[in-house]
C-alpha cells in the first residue's frame, strides 16, 4: 500500500503541479514567446534529469531516485508559489522539471517490470493524466475564486508532500538488475535499436504541449474556462489508456495510425477546443503502445524508461517554444500547420 501511494499519488501530484501554471501563464509572462519559455522550462528540466534518473535507478535502486525527485518537487512548488514574474518563474520551473524527471523515470520502470505491467501502466498513465486534469481545473477555478494566480500551485505542492513522506517508509522491492554489457556501448545500442520510438515520443507528445501552450494567448479565454478546455485533452487520454491497456495489439501500427490522425487533431484544435479530445485520445494510445513495446527491454528497463521520458520531455520543451516563436512571427495558423506536418514525419520513421 505504501508503495502504491508513493507511485500513484506521487505521479498524480507531480503532474497536477506541473499543469497548475497553465491557466495562469499570462500572470507570469505577457507575450507568447515568454509564456512558451516558462511553460517549456519545466520540460527542459525533466529532459535533463530523466535519463540520468533512469540509468541510476538501474544501478542504485528506483525508490532512492523517487525520494529525491519528490523532495525536489515539494521545494520547487513552494518557491513557485511565491513567484509571479517571468525570469524567476522560468528558473523554478526548470528546477520543478528536474524533480519530476527524477521521479517519473524510476516510477515508470518500477511499474513496467512488474507482473501485469500492461494494466498497471494503464493505471499509472491514467493517474498521470488525472493529475494534469485536476491541475488545470483546480488552478483555473482557484485563480478565479481567490483572484490569486498561485493558489492552485500551492494546493498541489501541499498534496505532493504526502507521497514524499511515504517514499521514506518503503524499501526497494528487489535489488536493481545489473545491466548486461552495460556502459556506453549498451546505451548507444539501445538508442539505435529503438530510435523510431524515441522520435515518435518526441514529436507526438510534444504536439500536445504545442497546442496547450499556444491556447492561452490564442483563445484569450478566462483561466477557469481555459482550464476546462485543455483538461479535456487529459480526460480523453485517461479514457484511452484505461481501454487500450487491456488489449494486445501491434504497437508500431498503432503509433503510425495515431500519427496520421494527429494531423487532423491539430487542425481541428485551431478551429475548436474539440480538437483537444482528439489529440488527448490519440496521445493515450501512443503512450501505452510505446510503453508496451519497450517492456521487452528487460535488462535496461530504467534506461529505456529514461530515454522514453527524456524524448517526451524534450518534445514538450522544444516544440512549444518553437511554435510560440512561429506564432509571434507568422501567426497562429502557420504555427498549427507546421505542428501538424511534424506528425506526418513519424509515420515514415517509426519501424519494428
Amino acid at each position: 500500500m505504501r508503495t502504491r501511494i508513493t507511485l500513484f499519488l506521487g505521479i498524480f501530484s507531480v503532474m497536477a503541479l506541473s499543469n497548475a501554471i497553465v491557466p495562469v501563464l499570462p500572470a507570469f509572462a505577457a507575450d507568447s514567446a515568454w509564456s512558451g519559455a516558462v511553460y517549456s522550462a519545466y520540460f527542459l528540466g525533466a529532459f535533463l534529469s530523466t535519463l540520468p534518473a533512469g540509468i541510476l535507478s538501474d544501478r542504485y535502486g528506483r525508490i532512492r531516485m523517487m525520494r529525491i525527485g519528490l523532495a525536489v518537487t515539494v521545494v520547487s512548488g513552494l518557491l513557485l508559489s511565491i513567484t509571479t514574474t517571468a525570469v524567476p518563474a522560468l528558473a523554478v520551473r526548470l528546477m520543478e522539471g528536474i524533480g519530476a524527471g527524477l521521479f517519473v523515470a524510476p516510477a515508470m520502470s518500477l511499474v513496467n517490470t512488474g507482473p501485469d505491467h500492461e494494466r498497471q501502466s494503464g493505471y499509472l498513465m491514467a493517474l498521470l493524466n488525472g493529475g494534469l486534469v485536476l491541475g488545470l481545473i483546480g488552478a483555473g477555478l482557484l485563480a478565479a475564486a481567490f483572484h490569486e494566480p498561485v493558489a492552485g500551485i500551492f494546493l498541489f505542492t501541499v498534496l505532493s508532500i504526502i507521497p514524499a513522506v511515504f517514499s521514506f517508509l518503503i524499501q526497494e522491492p528487489q535489488a536493481p538488475a545489473a545491466v548486461a554489457g552495460g556502459g556506453v556501448p549498451a546505451f548507444l545500442s539501445l538508442v539505435r535499436e529503438h530510435r523510431g520510438i524515441w522520435y515518435s515520443s518526441l514529436v507526438l507528445v510534444g504536439i500536445t504541449g504545442v497546442v496547450t501552450s499556444l491556447y492561452p494567448k490564442f483563445s484569450g479565454a478566462a483561466p477557469d474556462l481555459l482550464g476546462l478546455w485543455i483538461a479535456g485533452m487529459s480526460v480523453a487520454t485517461i479514457v484511452a489508456v484505461l481501454i487500450i491497456s487491456r488489449f494486445r495489439f501491434d504497437e508500431i501500427l498503432a503509433i503510425q495510425i495515431s500519427a496520421i490522425l494527429m494531423v487532423a487533431g491539430v487542425m481541428v484544435s485551431y478551429f475548436s477546443p474539440a480538437g483537444f479530445l482528439v489529440l488527448g485520445f490519440l496521445a493515450g494510445i501512443v503512450m501505452i503502445a510505446q510503453m508496451a513495446f519497450l517492456s521487452r527491454v528487460r535488462e535496461q528497463q530504467g534506461t529505456a524508461m529514461g530515454l522514453f521520458t527524456t524524448t517526451s520531455y524534450l518534445g514538450m520543451a522544444v516544440l512549444p517554444f518553437i511554435a510560440g516563436i512561429i506564432a509571434d512571427g507568422a501567426g497562429f495558423f502557420v504555427a498549427f500547420c507546421v505542428t501538424a506536418l511534424a506528425a506526418v514525419t513519424v509515420v515514415v520513421t517509426v519501424r519494428k
